[in-house]
């Protein structure tokens, strides 16, 4: 079975799968998507109890605008089995998978998947690691696999590095799992911001995400959904400017020129394209005028 594609994932928010009180509360988010987290954010001894909630409280989140995911524990660990047999509800948009590392790992959770009757939900693979970075391309290419996000905490923790305000220790990282994603055509989701309270810093990252590539923004706080989705949404006058743009390309092309002079800058088929992809972006089909 094929699983289905992602939906816009601008703003993707975790909320942990103990916490039932919260996550009926996240139908008010805004976000794009939201994962049940029974990975870090549930705590070794509550594992069960996470997992039903999981299970039970997902229903009361879906159909409020936002596509519901599972986040569960990574293969080779003592609770992967019973997150994928009891943790999961049919309805789930796919299934999160922290620390993706091999083919053969997604193999194995692409058989538990199918063993639990979960063959139809996609896997959303969790490239937080040197070796998942690396082989990046290798584990988009998966069939079962429809998207991925970059975990940067993890990633650096692995690396032996140091997080720094600039982010300059994951440009690298950030930059290969987006073209990974692009050329897989499946999405990719940038990094979390760990200081919630920061606004300035996830808007400007949510911005410089959204310039590498990346389809969206992990989010720890519902306060953090709103910038991230911003971010990613392209501006009044971006809109505005990729309309005038591609309507003088236009008459240029009718008329026999492939570059134009377009308000002192020249514009070619590249910058064509990323206009309509601004438009593309903002709901706009940009072959109607």
């Amino acid at each position: 079975m094929t699983p289905s594609p992602l939906p816009r994932l601008r703003s993707v928010l975790f909320a942990p799968a103990v916490r039932g009180d919260l996550i009926p509360k996240l139908t008010r988010s805004g976000a794009d998507g939201v994962v049940i987290d029974c990975e870090d954010a549930t705590p070794i001894g509550q594992k069960a109890a996470g997992r039903l909630n999981a299970v039970e409280l997902a229903p009361t989140i879906m159909g409020h605008g936002s596509t519901v995911f599972t986040r569960v524990n990574p293969p080779g660990t003592p609770w992967f089995k019973d997150d994928i047999s009891f943790g999961l509800h049919r309805g789930l948009g796919g299934v999160v998978v922290p620390m993706v590392e091999s083919l053969e790992g997604l193999d194995q959770c692409a058989k538990a998947l199918a063993a639990a009757d979960f063959g139809h939900l996609g896997i959303i693979a969790g490239l937080e690691t040197a070796i998942g970075v690396a082989d990046a391309r290798q584990l988009l290419s998966h069939d079962q696999v429809v998207g991925a996000y970059f975990g940067a905490e993890d990633y650096i923790a692995d690396l032996g590095g140091v997080r720094t305000q600039n982010n300059v220790e994951v440009l690298f990282a950030r930059s290969s799992v987006a073209q990974a994603g692009r050329i897989a055509r499946k999405p990719v989701v940038d990094q979390i911001v760990a200081n919630f309270r920061d606004n300035d810093r996830m808007s400007h990252e949510s911005l410089e995400a959204r310039a590498l590539g990346f389809a969206g923004k992990l989010c720890i706080h519902p306060d953090q959904v709103a910038l991230a989705n911003a971010g990613f949404t392209p501006s009044e006058a971006e809109v505005e400017r990729a309309e005038r743009m591609l309507a003088a390309y236009d008459i240029g092309i009718a008329s026999g020129v492939a570059a134009i002079d377009f308000e002192g800058s020249m514009v070619d088929e590249p910058l064509a394209e990323q206009a309509r992809q601004i438009l593309a972006a903002a709901g706009i089909d940009p072959r109607k005028g």
